[in-house]
């Protein structure tokens, strides 16, 4: 098998992803699904609540407001979704520590406006290409209960991506390319890089020497 996997034929064309997941990834995965329902859950409720904090922080643009309370809705729905077939699986609840991804994605922030909110909605932009992504990657490859809320959140995560571009695109018309090729080369560099512990939004696991 090669070292990396290519999303299925009816995954978006016009991704800002600069890699595809690494096939050790999707092996890792598929092995340790319950473990990755467990990350679902909380990836759910934190893009839930990156869109509600975009509606504090910029109260002044109604369209943006709008189209994230919609948003922050349907992730929200997501999580109960998540939390559903979590109850029917078997799969307990757990914490977890803040995992390395979107840490460091937001290390990579500008803090100062007005690049900090173009940085926000290109870095949530790049966490909704990589789930939509691996959506589709592992539809094929889990159990049908999975397989089948899998399947349907790919196309929901590919239109969250392409709204938070698109928004990306009127901030900032001049400088947005630029920024994303910035910020989609560190999240590459995360995704494809082992860890110790799986993450929905992680690199594979570490292999021992």
């Amino acid at each position: 098998m090669t070292g990396l996997v290519r999303a299925a034929a009816d995954a978006p064309a016009h991704s800002p992803l600069l890699a595809a997941t690494p096939a050790a990834w999707l092996e890792d995965a598929c092995v340790h699904w319950r473990e990755l329902l467990i990350d679902h859950a909380n990836c759910e409720k934190k893009a839930a609540s990156t869109a509600l904090a975009l509606i504090f922080a910029y109260p002044e643009e109604r369209a943006l407001a709008l189209a994230l309370s919609k948003l922050a809705r349907e992730e929200l729905r997501h999580f109960e979704q998540v939390t559903r077939l979590m109850v029917a699986l078997g799969v307990p609840f757990a914490r977890q520590r803040p995992g390395r991804y979107a840490q460091q994605l937001r290390a990579a922030m500008r803090a100062a406006e007005p690049g900090r909110k173009l940085d926000l909605l290109l870095v949530s932009a790049l966490i909704e290409a990589r789930s939509a992504e691996r959506f589709v990657l592992l539809a094929p490859r889990l159990p049908a209960p999975i397989a089948q809320l899998y399947h349907a959140l790919g196309a929901c995560e590919a239109r969250h991506f392409e709204l938070y571009l698109d928004f990306a695109r009127r901030c900032a018309p001049h400088e947005w390319r630029e920024r994303l090729a910035v910020l989609a080369a560190c999240e590459a560099q995360l995704i494809s890089a082992p860890e110790r512990g799986l993450r929905f939004h992680s690199g594979p696991l570490l292999r021992s020497a």
